[in-house]
């Protein structure tokens, strides 16, 4: 049995990552961390495998305990961008044998989105990304969608793809978007959403449309699952959940 601790478990994502190691029979929750709880209970209870799903401002310091103590960590909290990632980086230098991962998105949907967009994105000329998330998310772009953009601009880099045709000289800041790696990537904050993207590559007399929703947070469970088992033979960085899928 692998023993897990979840920080945030206390949100809704956090309560539903807990529901989904408790209906594992190979997984045990030994900690549920809130907002003041110390960091000590997850050594003290034994983890072996740590899941943040808290906040930016909470994530750095958690990871920083977690790694240090030799506990794999599997980050599910958004916005995570490059400078965050190298700081993980120096103190994995630290911790040989330890795991981080970095999930911009526990459902196995949005990861095929991301991997459909990344294969189509050489054969179109225009991409955009348009994502939907609830009226409380605190970043923007979500880091689903950076992390798409990431993937489509360097998918377009390597077959040789120049910048997608605009002739857009006059627009209110903002009006086509925040430029992610070149890709244009608009965010829409509503009540009553979950989290929503869709991916739109246009060509000559074509559009294609590549969508996602998640309509609950139990979409995520399945991935969760994934991150936790695989993680403990993935020393080092890993980014997104594709290899512990086998999703190349």
């Amino acid at each position: 049995m692998t023993k897990v601790a979840v920080l945030g478990a206390g949100g809704k994502l956090g309560s539903a990552v807990c529901e989904a190691v408790e209906s594992a029979d190979d997984l045990e929750l030994v900690a549920r961390i809130g907002r003041g709880d110390e960091l000590s209970a997850i050594t003290d209870a034994g983890a072996e495998v740590a899941v943040d799903v808290t906040t930016l401002e909470a994530v750095m310091g958690n990871a920083e305990f977690c790694l240090s103590h030799g506990v794999h960590t599997v980050i599910g909290t958004s916005g995570f961008g490059p400078d965050r990632v190298e700081q993980l980086e120096t103190w994995l230098a630290k911790a040989p044998g330890v795991g981080a991962m970095v999930v911009p998105n526990f459902s196995v949907g949005a990861v095929l989105m991301m991997r459909f967009a990344e294969l189509a994105a050489a054969h179109f000329p225009s991409v955009e990304i348009v994502e939907t998330h609830h009226e409380r998310k605190a970043d923007a772009p979500s880091g689903t969608a950076r992390r798409t953009a990431e993937l489509v601009a360097a998918a377009r880099r390597e077959a040789g793809v120049g910048p997608a045709p605009d002739a857009t000289t006059s627009a209110l800041d903002g009006a086509r978007g925040a430029a992610v790696e070149g890709i244009p990537v608009h965010s829409l904050r509503m009540s009553g959403s979950v989290a929503h993207q869709e991916v739109v590559l246009g060509g000559i007399g074509e559009l294609l449309t590549i969508r996602h929703d998640s309509l609950s947070h139990a979409s995520f469970a399945h991935g969760v699952l994934a991150a936790i088992r695989g993680i403990g033979s993935r020393p080092g960085l890993t980014i997104g959940l594709e290899d512990v899928l086998g999703i190349g």
